[in-house]
């Protein structure tokens, strides 16, 4: 039978394996972000925010791909949409450092929530840009459609 299991996962698609492989790195991405939040020597929700930016991160990659008409990444549209999507990113990195850092009495949340926030972000990173690497292709599906 675990034979037969592994024949039938090694005969899978990548796309198929991709997304369980997304599926499984996001759950654990969004777990440590939740784990910042609820946990009760943390408690506060203030770390949340980063969910905006996890939603805007792929925005402007998406627009600029839908706008471009060629398939060379330079260009004015391309340009912009990777200085956005930086910009996104090392907000969603700030964010949680900033609310650790101040008020100087009593910040807003404690260093171990962000040290978890840090962790979430890097797995919801890397697993946004796992999907586009793994749909880069414009076989069959396409994420440019969205």
């Amino acid at each position: 039978n675990s034979i037969k299991l592994q024949t039938t996962l090694f005969k899978m698609g990548a796309g198929v394996k991709g997304i369980i492989l997304l599926s499984f790195s996001a759950s654990v991405g969004l777990t440590f972000l939740l784990l910042a939040c609820a946990l009760p020597q943390y408690g506060m929700w203030w770390p949340m925010f980063v969910l905006i930016f996890y939603l805007l991160a792929p925005v402007p990659y998406l627009l600029a791909k839908r706008i471009s008409d060629s398939t060379s990444t330079s260009g004015v549209a391309w340009e912009t949409a990777i200085f956005l999507t930086s910009v996104l990113v090392v907000s969603a990195y700030g964010l949680p450092i900033v609310l650790a850092h101040t008020p100087i009495g009593k910040p807003a949340i404690q260093w171990g929530a962000c040290a978890l926030v840090l962790s979430g972000n890097t797995v919801m990173f890397l697993t946004i840009l796992g999907f586009f690497l793994v749909f880069r292709d414009n076989d069959g599906f396409s994420y440019s459609a969205w």
